[in-house]
């Protein structure tokens, strides 16, 4: 098969699109093959050389695909060849074909593309987790996202909607402000213009900036609030007002996909099967792509994605 792989850490020339030897699936294991593959910032800072793979995961980057089931290892459950599936990965979605634990597999939902699917499991799994399984957002209560027209940003704004909460979404800039008010946020800010922290109260903040924002991401929680920090784009160490989280009897909470071991993300996978991929079937939730690359020219992807002017996702294609 062929895949992208990274020559070097470097821009996005490294990206090499070279033939490799077909994966074969271990017991548990099921081989897509690839239709579509979804382009995520950890792409890029496993690229740069900032983020390697778990280990004993593809050196291939990729966290995400969609296509049709192969081949299946011994000891999988509910998977036959012929299927057409998405998954969440450790790595390898670059890909003509890519191994992946069963568990990590879902069928892709009804209402979407097999090439659409592709954006889905990363954004859902992420929000799913982060959002409702780990910060329990209820109905009624308030949402802030940060990156509200990135992938993961596009996502939350819808299903945090579909369950009834009020979304205040940040964006830099004009379009992408009305854009995540299309998808249903019920204020947006640009944060170029405005401060979110003198017009944003929240009970949980879904937060990709980190360090930069700590400060005010505490400030604009309200009495038990929960802080849930989900990327560094904005650095890693910052100055926590422990007096402050305190007084609003808050959580901060800090969480990685990736590197969950293959039971956590099973059960993600799980409860996004059974909790969002009916909002998807019924069309309360679109996929929302910003442009298709072919896979052999992931390295414009890559660019396109550090431009910062894409909304929703991009998708690399067979």
């Amino acid at each position: 098969m062929h895949a992208i792989l990274i020559s070097e850490p470097g821009g996005p020339e490294v990206l090499e699109w070279r033939e490799v030897p077909d994966p074969r699936p271990e017991p548990g294991e099921v081989v897509i093959d690839v239709t579509a593959a979804g382009v995520n910032r950890a792409d890029l800072l496993q690229r740069q050389g900032n983020y390697a793979p778990p280990r004993g995961a593809s050196e291939i980057p990729g966290m995400e695909c969609s296509g049709v089931v192969s081949e299946v290892g011994a000891d999988v459950e509910g998977f036959s060849p012929g299927d057409e599936v998405c998954a969440l990965l450790a790595g390898g979605g670059y890909a003509e074909k890519v191994a992946v634990p069963w568990e990590q597999v879902t069928r892709v939902p009804e209402g979407v593309t097999t090439v659409e699917a592709a954006s889905l499991p990363e954004v859902a799994c992420t929000v799913w987790s982060n959002v409702f399984m780990t910060a329990r957002l209820r109905r009624g209560e308030t949402l802030l996202v940060h990156g509200g027209a990135s992938g993961i940003g596009t996502f939350a704004i819808q299903l945090a909607k579909a369950f009834g909460a009020h979304v205040i979404a940040t964006a830099g800039t004009a379009a992408k402000v009305a854009r995540c008010r299309e998808l249903g946020a019920d204020e947006a800010i640009n944060y170029r213009e405005e401060d979110f922290a003198e017009k944003a109260r929240a009970d949980v903040v879904l937060d990709i900036i980190g360090a930069k924002y700590l400060r005010k991401n505490v400030s604009v929680l309200n009495t038990g609030g929960r802080l849930v920090v989900i990327g560094l784009q904005g650095g890693a160490k910052g100055e926590l007002d422990l007096g402050a989280l305190l007084a609003k009897r808050a959580a901060i909470h800090a969480a990685a996909l990736r590197s969950r071991p293959v039971p956590e993300k099973g059960a993600i996978v799980r409860g996004v099967e059974q909790n969002v991929w009916p909002l998807v079937a019924a069309g309360a939730i679109r996929p929302v792509i910003h442009a298709t690359v072919p896979m052999a020219q992931a390295g414009e992807a890559h660019r396109m994605l550090e431009s910062g002017e894409h909304i929703g996702k991009v998708l690399l294609t067979r």
